[in-house]
């Protein structure tokens, strides 16, 4: 499995390249034995790690794993070929750093920068036949980027794009067909836009007028039912295409200058310029079928500008293409580490050029933007409250503050937010609550209180505080709110239960639940038990139903309060009561 985590803890770069030079390449000295598959797990271990946190810089780190993994190119070219492949499509935070190591890979052995050329390939074309077009986009993604390495040719990407975007001109096909294809294109420019330019200026300007005009007469009819507000203020919800169109167009403007990709590569230039390029085998688009399932679009969310964070880095703007490098690597890593939330958290604050932009907030805009993503999110909502709460725990004197502000952005905003939306936001907030002693500021929000009940935000707190009772007890939120919002009553309403049995001796049923009471506890069988119930009368029985068939609520009422009630010391008491 691609990046599993070793119980021997993180090893230093030199001991690992030790281990491995130990097992290869010396035959004439003493040195320890492996199995064949404990060097492969050796090797698949260092290029999962490379370009993380560690003693030496990346770039010597580079350097040495390109060492190693050609002195091991005899024995296991075809393990590190699809090692290369899967994290190529699996780890795309992570891009710059494995395209500089196969670009030194390229320069050292030229053969073998070939056959990884075409393993991608396959690996693309195969991506784009079972449907897997969020992976297919970062295969793309590399492969334009092996242009800066020196490793493919740029009039040969060139060329594949064109094809890409060719396929806007077909006919009778879905628009979401001819979107990914021009996403794909697109998105790869911030990475490779400049080196293509210069070498094919006149070859991509069509480009850009071929996309810029299928933009234009492209429908856009989605767009409302996936926004997550019905107005623009104060930040626009444009679709995805059109925002990253204006990106682009902004990149180019400025000379395709982008200050915010880590390019490792840049370091070794001298080495990869004098590497043999290879050309990209001919790629036509598979065609469309019945069966071709292709991603929906989607609404660029925006909550936060440079005004929301004034003392720190200035955030970049909704256009600039630095915006859609950050979120979409952080969109990345979500996506990579998901399902283990302190992994993802850890992951996500230590994103590279950290101390350039104000990180808290581009998480928390893109945490957000995912859980509030329609028509359902990308992962199961609660993952997300999971990986808020580890990202407070990470950085408590910082990030609640900035989860604060967006909450009362979102809480200011009810009225123009999407139904559904809303829904997911009571359910965020009263989990999070509840792992931070339901602390909040209440008091800041009892203008709602003077508003009509069923408006959004007397609507809002009122069943954020039904699900804190929920996760909670009616008495501790009572104590936490202040007294105004106790005293509505049509806030935090007493949930009253009807009284035992086994309290009231007037209650029908009272003599029943005492003897079913006794015979519980003396662990009574289940038959002894019907017998008992057999005695309670039935309200529903008529005078002349003497073979008393019909439905008797009373019994079933009397059973279930009788055994919570010998198991009302907890949860755990009730639900094995139940069980028995």
């Amino acid at each position: 499995m691609i990046c599993k985590r070793y119980t021997l803890g993180v090893l230093f770069w030199s001991q690992i390249n030790l281990d491995l030079f130990e097992t290869v390449g010396q035959p004439h000295k003493r040195r320890r034995t492996s199995e064949p598959s404990e060097i492969e797990e050796r090797l698949e271990s260092l290029i999962c790690r490379v370009g993380e946190k560690s003693i030496s810089s990346l770039e010597s780190n580079l350097e040495g794993l390109a060492g190693v993994l050609e002195a091991d190119l005899p024995n296991y070219k075809s393990k590190i070929l699809k090692i290369l492949c899967t994290v190529a499509r699996l780890l795309p935070e992570k891009l710059t750093v494995y395209t500089t190591l196969v670009g030194l890979l390229n320069a050292r052995n030229y053969n073998f920068g070939g056959e990884f050329v075409e393993a991608m390939i396959r690996q693309l074309k195969e991506c784009l036949k079972v449907n897997m077009y969020n992976e297919a986009v970062y295969l793309v993604r590399f492969l334009s980027d092996l242009v800066n390495c020196h490793v493919i040719a740029a009039p040969s990407m060139v060329a594949m794009f064109e094809n890409f975007v060719a396929v806007t001109q077909e006919e009778d096909v879905p628009q979401v067909r001819c979107d990914w294809y021009v996403y794909a294109f697109l998105s790869s420019l911030p990475w490779v836009g400049k080196e293509l330019y210069e070498k094919k200026d006149a070859e991509m300007d069509r480009i850009l007028t071929s996309v810029e005009s299928y933009l234009k007469r492209r429908q856009k009819i989605h767009v409302p039912m996936l926004q997550v507000w019905s107005a623009d203020k104060p930040h626009p919800q444009e679709e995805y295409l059109d925002c990253l169109w204006a990106q682009v167009q902004k990149l180019k403007k400025d000379r395709w200058q982008e200050r915010h990709i880590p390019r490792p590569y840049l370091a070794f230039d001298n080495v990869l310029c004098e590497a043999l390029h290879h050309n990209l085998p001919p790629f036509t688009p598979p065609p469309h079928t019945e069966d071709s399932v292709y991603p929906m679009p989607r609404v660029i969310f925006r909550m936060f500008d440079y005004t929301d964070d004034p003392e720190g880095p200035v955030m970049p703007g909704s256009h600039s293409v630095e915006r859609f490098v950050i979120e979409e690597n952080l969109h990345c890593i979500i996506k990579s580490h998901w399902k283990e939330r302190k992994t993802c958290a850890a992951q996500l604050l230590s994103y590279p050029g950290n101390n350039k932009i104000p990180l808290n907030y581009h998480i928390v805009e893109v945490v957000f933007a995912e859980l509030f993503q329609l028509p359902i999110p990308p992962q199961t909502e609660v993952m997300y409250t999971t990986l808020l709460i580890e990202l407070c725990k990470l950085q408590p004197g910082s990030l609640p503050q900035v989860l604060a502000q967006a909450t009362e952005m979102l809480y200011m905003r009810l009225d123009t937010m999407n139904t559904t939306c809303i829904d997911r936001f009571i359910d965020w907030f009263s989990h999070h609550l509840s792992n931070f002693q339901f602390r909040w500021s209440w008091e800041d929000w009892s203008d709602c209180l003077s508003e009509d009940a069923d408006k959004p935000r007397p609507k809002f707190v009122r069943e954020v505080l039904e699900k804190c009772m929920r996760l909670s007890y009616h008495q501790q939120i009572v104590d936490i709110v202040p007294a105004s919002f106790s005293n509505r009553h049509w806030f935090l309403k007493r949930i009253t239960f009807a009284s035992f049995f086994l309290h009231v001796e007037s209650l029908p049923g009272y003599n029943v639940a005492l003897c079913l009471n006794i015979a519980i506890k003396n662990k009574a069988s289940n038959d002894e038990i019907f017998t008992i119930l057999k005695d309670v009368a039935n309200p529903n029985q008529d005078d002349d139903d003497d073979e008393g068939f019909s439905f008797n609520p009373l019994k079933i009422e009397v059973f279930v309060q009788t055994v919570l009630h010998l198991a009302a010391k907890s949860f755990s008491h009730s639900f094995s009561a139940l069980g028995n």
